[in-house]
């Protein structure tokens, strides 16, 4: 049967999700991209149910509605500050499905070689081919029929292509699973290691190109299951490693990885259009994380192994003490300020503040002040989550501005606002160099001349690094719960 029209709508969907990722670097094209995304996605799965793979479609739509509803209930009750745990599990369904998918793949060509032995015929099958083989392999349908149909070569490429399926899978899988844990709470946050932690990392990915190198040796599927337990044990162990601090690169890095055992997966199926998406992924994942990690100043290798999140030494003490206000001192500072910046980070969005914030940016535009935003890369749980907060409160997109775009007007700027926001501000970054955030590039909110920074409490927030900036002369303490704070204002702007 001819599947030129699964071919021709592959190529459709292709190109929809690229201009999806496209449309997703700017909030002006977000929405657009997203149904870009969906349109494609519709589309891959029509084609696929009715091409090559097709038959059990009863099952197929069973599945797919299911998933449908899950997705449907995730989507509405889930809320935006439940979204970085949301991407990472998500994450670890897909390096789970390739796991399941390897495993498949390694049965199958088990099962097809069987059948030939029974008949007689050899398999793997050399180049060429006698009739009566080709013949026999006719009677195959599905995934079998692919790996009916491949000759010594091609089935030891398979076998190259499910291992790595499997092992950056199983990767995938325990390690979204623990940053899920770490993000959500469930996990401690600081960095953890086994005694000789590096050490045993080596250990496990040696042993595992050992046990590929066996399974490629026709040792059998038990080297492919030790070999899955040890990607198992570096996935987890490698997230643990890693400090809270790190969990916006942690994510992207995952979502990475996703999206090459996806292309793994496609590899292994034939499936041009899982190879180009789990391509699309996985790059795209990748320079993520090396664009966050370079506004970190940190190194990619040391991040992904786990050398970010221990102090070099003793960091330094703080002297002073944190000075709090109350809603009518800010209201003042803010009636008789003409520039103000407003820092959010992920307590404003455990708060749900962002409404607030938005209505008190209207407010003050509207007495002619000028306000704006200060976004770092990596303020919140997940790339870009201030940008989505702001946007779903309707905040002008023009007043949203990256670090490097607004770091500099901070020395003429009446006053700061932070909300909910620790590291990203942090001098120490600057002038401590053991400080664990040492070196890495931060909003200079204290050179404006009023900083008032919106915090529940006197804690050293996620990442467990003091600040600073809360004992400076310049900073008052708005403590409180963000969304009240904030709102506490409004009544208050003359």
């Amino acid at each position: 049967m001819d599947f030129g029209f699964t071919i021709a709508a592959y190529a459709v969907a292709a190109v929809l999700f690229i201009l999806s990722l496209g449309g997703l670097s700017g909030q002006e094209s977000a929405k657009r991209a997203i149904w870009y995304g969906i349109v494609g996605m519709t589309i891959a799965v029509l084609a696929t149910m009715a091409g090559p793979g097709q038959g059990l479609w009863l099952l197929s739509v069973v599945l797919i509605g299911a998933g449908a509803v899950v997705g449907h209930q995730l989507a509405t009750r889930v809320q935006m500050t439940q979204m970085p745990e949301l991407v990472a599990i998500m994450h670890s369904l897909v390096g789970l499905a390739a796991v399941f998918v390897g495993f498949n793949a390694d049965i199958e060509l088990g099962r097809v070689a069987s059948a030939f032995a029974v008949e007689g015929l050899a398999f793997p099958r050399p180049e060429e081919v006698s009739a009566e083989a080709a013949a026999f392999a006719k009677q195959f349908t599905g995934f079998a029929a692919i790996v009916a149909k491949k000759t010594a070569v091609e089935v030891n490429i398979l076998k190259v292509e499910l291992i790595l399926g499997i092992w950056i899978g199983a990767v995938t899988f325990t390690g979204s699973v623990i940053a899920y844990g770490k993000l959500a709470g469930k996990v401690d946050g600081a960095a953890k290691k086994l005694p000789g932690g590096h050490l045993l990392n080596a250990g496990a990915a040696a042993l595992s190109l050992l046990f590929a190198a066996m399974y490629l040796g026709g040792a059998g599927i038990w080297t492919l299951v030790l070999l899955t337990l040890l990607a198992f044990f570096i996935g987890y162990h490698l997230i643990m490693g890693i400090g809270g601090a790190d969990m916006p690169v942690v994510v992207s890095m995952l979502n990475s990885y996703s999206g090459w055992a996806a292309a793994a997966i496609g590899f292994s199926l034939g499936n041009d259009l899982l190879i180009v998406v789990g391509a699309l992924v996985g790059s795209s994942g990748a320079i993520l994380s090396y664009i966050m990690c370079k506004a970190m100043n940190r190194q990619f290798v040391s991040v992904i192994l786990g050398g970010f999140g221990g102090a070099s030494g003793p960091a330094a003490e703080i002297e002073g003490e944190q000075i709090a206000i109350d809603a009518d001192g800010v209201a003042n500072a803010l009636n008789e300020a003409d520039s103000v910046i407003i820092v959010p980070g992920y307590g404003m969005a455990v708060a749900q503040a962002q409404g607030a914030v938005s209505e008190l940016t209207s407010k003050l535009r509207a007495k002619g002040k000028s306000v704006r935003f200060a976004i770092h890369p990596v303020a919140g749980r997940l790339p870009g989550h201030m940008n989505v907060l702001l946007a779903e409160a309707k905040v002008p997109y023009d007043i949203v501005l990256e670090m490097e775009e607004i770091n500099d007007d901070f020395p003429e700027t009446d006053v700061v606002i932070v909300i909910g926001s620790n590291d990203i501000v942090n001098p120490a970054a600057q002038d401590d160099p053991n400080s664990p955030i040492a070196g890495m590039p931060v909003l200079e909110v204290w050179k404006a001349k009023q900083v008032f920074v919106s915090k529940r409490g006197q804690g050293t927030g996620y990442s467990g690094i003091e600040n600073p900036l809360f004992y400076k002369e310049n900073t008052r303490m708005f403590y409180g719960d963000a969304k009240a704070s904030v709102s506490s204002l409004l009544g208050k702007i003359e």
